[in-house]
């Protein structure tokens, strides 16, 4: 059995102290991997909680199972977190406490070559999360036109040079390895840009072949329907097209950023936000994971019908 890694949970204290406020409560954490918030949600939970993991890497739930055997407060599920309302029961609808989901790709994942995360390692050319998806990278690089693909790493990648990377991968196809993809990138880009548009163009073709933005608003509009009222909802992104999503989720209701107003002029929302600014890691956090960077935590609740539409900063339990 091979074995599997993973990293250290990010802002691991400010997670739980934004997203539990009933211990005896219903929680989701939405991307299980290891079971490293996991075991810390459990650890604040009394014998009444419960706790659904959702994952859809094999590995995940296999690693999970293994920590969390014997422990009934917490039951794994197989899925992706943007099928929620689907793949929990349907008897704790209204009814959770708290929703978590940390986007960030499983170091497991990155450090095994043959699912094809790594720019740093050759293997194919795959990025599927779960073994339930068809489309792999491999496909898109060989199959899509140049405008697919400039389009694709320009959104998803943000990417200035989508259009010269795009024009040489057409050039060298096929392409089957991320090594190949490495130098198809290398001979577009200058050396000193290399690295960051290597990254850019990895992260636009694993969000395409995972379908993760999609994925995300799905989430967070069920979650939002399954949180019981005070309900939480907390969310750590790695990149902007996530934290755009969340931030304008959690303050409009909408994704697009656009606020909508009642007769009163208050903000129509079913949430309300509960971090006044995004969470970040600190120094000392950074320095003993440095994957802590680029992470940012937003947190929200769900209100009531009576909400007069302004934000407050609160905490859950310390």
């Amino acid at each position: 059995m091979t074995h599997v890694t993973y990293h250290k949970p990010v802002l691991l204290n400010e997670a739980i102290r934004y997203l539990i406020t009933d211990p005896d409560g219903i929680y989701v954490d939405g991307t299980l991997g290891g079971g490293g918030h996991s075991a810390h949600i459990l650890a604040h939970l009394s014998e009444k909680g419960r706790l659904f993991g959702i994952d859809q890497d094999d590995d995940a739930l296999r690693v999970a199972s293994e920590r969390f055997a014997g422990e009934d407060r917490i039951a794994m599920v197989r899925g992706n977190f943007g099928y929620m309302n689907a793949l929990l029961p349907r008897d704790v609808a209204g009814r959770l406490s708290g929703i978590l989901l940390d986007l960030g790709v499983s170091s497991h994942q990155i450090d095994e070559p043959e699912r094809g995360f790594s720019f740093q390692k050759d293997g194919p050319l795959d990025m599927r999360m779960g073994a339930l998806q068809e489309l792999t990278a491999a496909a898109i690089v060989n199959e899509y036109e140049y405008e697919e693909l400039r389009n694709l790493f320009f959104e998803f990648g943000e990417e200035r040079e989508s259009g010269r990377i795009a024009r040489a991968i057409i050039r060298d196809r096929p392409l089957q390895t991320t090594g190949q993809l490495r130098d198809s990138v290398a001979s577009a880009v200058p050396e000193r840009f290399l690295n960051k548009s290597l990254a850019r163009i990895f992260q636009a073709l694993r969000i395409a072949v995972n379908s993760e933005l999609n994925m995300l608003k799905r989430a967070l509009e069920q979650g939002t329907e399954m949180l019981g009222e005070d309900g939480r909802f907390v969310v750590i992104t790695y990149h902007s097209l996530e934290d755009r999503l969340c931030k304008n989720y959690f303050r409009y209701g909408n994704f697009e950023g656009i606020p909508k107003k009642d007769f009163y002029g208050n903000t129509i929302t079913p949430l309300q936000t509960v971090t006044r600014k995004v969470v970040t890691a600190s120094d000392n956090e950074v320095a003993v994971n440095p994957r802590a960077r680029s992470a940012k935590l937003r947190a929200a609740v769900k209100i009531s019908q009576g909400w007069n539409g302004k934000s407050g900063e609160k905490g859950g339990v310390a």
